[in-house]
């Protein structure tokens, strides 16, 4: 399994085959995790696995393979509460800090067949940022929200 990012913030680009001959590639998980690095701070949290195949399985659905363009993945605890205090949308608890959490979206891929195709996984929470321009997914129990 590969997936292809365009962090937005730091302008980096990966392509990484994360997962071959039936276990995850540390050297392509330890790239990813520091792609998807809290770039407000530049530190590296250790992204989770399954959220790689969520991803993986979202393009799969969606039938495209396009780069991830990225607005957030892991985000420390300190930006989390930079965030919070500033907004009543970003939980205090947020799976971003345990690498858990992505917002995304995808080039050629309108917002509500992004998220309307994660909520047919059903495999996470998925929210839907209009205002934004993004959609966020994470590994947690399914729930949705956004319109």
């Amino acid at each position: 399994m590969s997936l292809s990012f365009n962090n937005l913030h730091t302008g980096e680009k990966l392509n990484a085959t994360f997962f071959c001959n039936g276990k995850f590639v540390p050297d392509s998980m330890d790239a990813i995790c520091y792609l998807l690095r809290d770039h407000r701070n530049d530190k590296v949290g250790d992204m989770s696995p399954e959220l790689m195949v969520l991803l993986h399985d979202l393009q799969l659905k969606l039938g495209v393979d396009k780069p991830v363009e990225v607005i957030s993945g892991y985000r420390s605890p300190e930006t989390n509460e930079m965030l919070s205090q500033r907004s009543g949308k970003v939980a205090k608890k947020s799976l971003h800090m345990q690498g858990k959490a992505i917002d995304i979206r995808i080039p050629g891929v309108h917002l509500m067949d992004l998220h309307r195709a994660a909520r047919q996984i059903n495999r996470g929470g998925v929210g839907l940022y209009t205002r934004s321009k993004f959609v966020h997914l994470d590994t947690g129990r399914p729930r949705f929200w956004g319109s």
